[in-house]
């Protein structure tokens, strides 16, 4: 597969889900008159981003390049390791289909902060939890992903946090809360720091986070 694109970090919309909650393709529900995948591209555009979508269950080409998945039905974590497989970039952006009130501000800081201290995973955390996505990946990462990926582990932060201790480092979290008290990220009074993680995964979640779109 030819890599692509070739830029120094990569943006990638995970949309290879099944949604079997939601009953339909969840990348194309609309949020406010908008689809979702259509949303999380603009995300990682607006934060100055290329976007591509990592697998998808149907015709995304229109709305962004289309990275079909290595291995179907793998869940994200073959969406990320074949996204990985097909860039050349040094960082690669990850953010799911589902999580549509995450503001491009926190990408943009979490990538100038992985850029500067050169970590192989960095994610977010709020409340002292650390968050799956929007994940932050060295692309070096991809092998011991697959290695992850082919023992049948495929929950994604286990297998982040796996791969960076086999490098002798450790997940590199970003509180929210000390972004929005320096203002590095600017909290939203359509959708504050709590609602940033809501995962659209059903139709009434759909509603839920109509209210804060």
């Amino acid at each position: 597969m030819k890599p692509w694109p070739p830029a120094s970090v990569a943006g990638f919309v995970l949309a290879g889900g099944r949604s079997s909650r939601m009953g339909r393709d969840k990348a194309l529900v609309e949020l406010d008159g908008r689809t979702l995948v259509s949303l999380a591209v603009e995300k990682l555009q607006s934060a100055g981003l290329s976007a591509a979508i990592a697998g998808a269950r149907s015709e995304l080409a229109g709305i962004a390049h289309v990275i079909a998945d290595e291995t179907p039905d793998q869940g994200p974590l073959g969406g990320i390791c074949t996204a990985l497989a097909a860039t050349a970039a040094e960082l690669a952006v990850f953010i799911p289909v589902d999580l549509p009130l995450l503001p491009a501000s926190l990408l943009s800081y979490m990538v100038r902060r992985a850029q500067i201290n050169g970590a192989s995973v960095t994610l977010a955390s709020l409340n002292g939890f650390a968050e799956t996505f929007p994940a932050i990946l060295r692309t070096g990462l991809l092998p011991l992903l697959r290695e992850e990926l082919e023992s049948g582990r495929r929950g994604c932060f286990s297998a982040f946090a796996a791969a960076a201790e086999r490098l002798d480092e450790r997940v590199n979290v970003v509180p929210i809360e000390m972004l929005l008290q320096t203002g590095q990220v600017e909290d939203q009074p359509a959708a504050p720091a709590y609602r940033w993680f809501l995962n659209v995964n059903t139709p009434e979640d759909v509603e839920r986070a109509g209210t804060f779109a």
